[in-house]
């Protein structure tokens, strides 16, 4: 299947950007929703945004549809999540992923690929 290799995580301090990128090679990737998913210290992962294999429909949490964006060229192979406004809680371990089918989800279940993970860390 697909492998994910993500990009652009460190560290930033509280209102600042980052912009994380993953990309795909060596199975299919633009017919497929990608999504993206973090998780903090002791604490269960959860669904941050995710994009339809087209590009046109996207779902973002409550918590950062405010401040992140996220998009994709299918053309490189590659989704990216536009980070603005950070709050240290934020900081995570971040995943990309790609689902089964082309319609965009907030569902973990859905999804059968998954990036190793970056980390963000948001300072106050």
């Amino acid at each position: 299947q697909v492998q994910l290799v993500e990009s652009g995580g460190g560290l930033v301090q509280a209102g600042g950007s980052l912009r994380l990128s993953c990309v795909g090679s060596g199975g299919p990737f633009s017919n497929y929703c990608m999504g993206w998913f973090r998780q903090a210290p002791e604490k269960e992962r959860e669904f941050v945004c995710a994009i339809n294999a087209s590009g046109g429909t996207v779902y973002c949490a409550d918590s950062v549809k405010d401040r992140f964006t996220i998009s994709r060229d299918n053309a490189k192979n590659t989704v990216y999540l536009q980070m603005n406004n950070l709050k240290p809680e934020d900081t995570a371990v971040y995943f990309c992923a790609r689902a089964v089918a082309p319609w965009a989800s907030r569902q973990a279940q859905f999804y059968v690929a998954w990036s190793q993970g970056t980390q963000v860390t948001v300072s106050s």
